[in-house]
């Protein structure tokens, strides 16, 4: 059977860790601004693989929309689930593939999917069901890692984090020993678009990573 992800396997410690240590850093706040500012009030939002769900929590906490998301880890799934009872927001999270998404189609006016993509066993099948779920004038936005990023680039980007010393180490590790080489580069993320028949889209370079918009 096919792996419907290919990155670390994200269950038990693994995913405990790696909550601890995405709390600081990551900016979920100002991300969620971000949304607010392209989606209409009373919107329905779909984050992919929201992992420990800060960012998903983040939205919700505005009061302003719908949100679910879609994550293949139970332990996130649990972990989502209880992040958010604890921040006294609703959202349904579901256990899925990315690749295989659990809603009808033109569900959301927007989807996220943050530093997952490159993990996906099926990268077009992917932005095909993130297309699919667009209502029209929806969006889509992939934020992601580029395959190019520089250690220096990297080791900036850690440190910005706030991490204790040896989390550090094991970051940077699981960076260059791991992410980048599941990251894709601008041109294969253009060929995925263009296999997935993405008829409107755009991709930009973003720090260590990339931005690819996606608009029905």
């Amino acid at each position: 059977m096919t792996k419907a992800y290919k990155g670390m396997a994200m269950e038990g410690m693994i995913a405990r860790w790696y909550t601890k240590n995405t709390r600081q850093g990551r900016e979920f706040d100002v991300l969620a601004k971000r949304v607010s500012e392209i989606v209409p009030m009373e919107g329905d939002v779909l984050e992919i693989a929201p992992g420990p769900g800060f960012l998903a929590i983040e939205i919700a906490k505005l009061g302003k929309y719908q949100v679910s998301g879609v994550e293949i880890s139970k332990t996130f799934v649990q972990i989502e689930q209880d992040n958010a009872k604890e921040a006294g927001v609703e959202i349904d999270f579901r256990q899925g593939d990315a690749a295989n998404l659990p809603f009808e189609d033109g569900c959301f006016d927007f989807v996220i999917c943050t530093a997952a993509f490159k993990n996906f066993t099926h990268p077009v099948e992917a932005l095909s069901e993130m297309y699919r779920v667009l209502r029209p004038e929806g969006k889509a936005l992939v934020i992601d890692l580029r395959h190019d990023a520089s250690r220096d680039e990297i080791n900036q980007e850690v440190q910005k984090m706030g991490l204790n010393w040896i989390n550090t180490v094991l970051t940077k590790g699981a960076f260059s020993q791991l992410l980048l080489k599941n990251a894709y580069t601008e041109e294969q993320m253009r060929e995925f678009l263009s296999r997935a028949g993405i008829p409107k889209s755009r991709i930009e370079l973003a720090g260590i990573g990339f931005e690819v918009w996606l608009e029905k």
